[in-house]
């Protein structure tokens, strides 16, 4: 995984960071990396081309919390419910068009439930995104097995840990 940059801006208002990951494995390895960094209540809106490693990315969260279920994409649920040390639920928000169709997934539900929200798809709900969301983009690189990832949050990306 390569760091490539950070950027802050003043008094911490938005923080950036780069990354290339040369594989699925260190697309996982990088998701890890972030859900350390999390607590309950954290939300993180991914986005990204189907098939860029978005789903490899919460497979390393659910591993660091401990998961043992086998992580896919929610495409067809909508939303699926990992047993960790810290629940994580991870939606698909591919399909979600409406305020409706939002509100029937259970989200603003989910919201309060003190576990990671992990949400793919996420440009389809931006304006119900937290305000302190960690939004994570995830694209295709020149070399195939290549991608390149951008953390970014509200506030400093910071420890939330209690």
């Amino acid at each position: 995984i390569i760091n490539i940059s950070m950027y802050f801006t003043p008094r911490g208002e938005r923080s950036l960071k780069k990354y290339i990951t040369h594989s699925e494995e260190e697309t996982r390895r990088l998701g890890e990396k972030l859900a350390a960094r999390l607590s309950g209540g954290a939300v993180v809106a991914l986005s990204g081309d189907l098939g860029c490693g978005k789903t490899a990315f919460v497979k390393g969260f659910a591993e660091y919390f401990g998961c043992d279920d086998e992580v896919s994409s929610p495409t067809y649920t909508l939303v699926n419910e990992y047993d960790a040390e810290i629940p994580i639920y991870h939606f698909d928000m591919y399909r979600i068009t409406t305020w409706d169709d939002l509100y029937s997934t259970g989200f603003f539900d989910y919201l309060d439930m003190g576990g990671v929200l992990v949400i793919e798809w996420s440009e389809n709900i931006e304006n119900c995104l937290p305000e302190n969301s960690i939004r994570v983009s995830i694209s295709k690189n020149d070399n195939e097995n290549e991608r390149i990832i951008t953390l970014e949050r509200g506030a400093e990306i910071e420890d939330t840990r209690a």
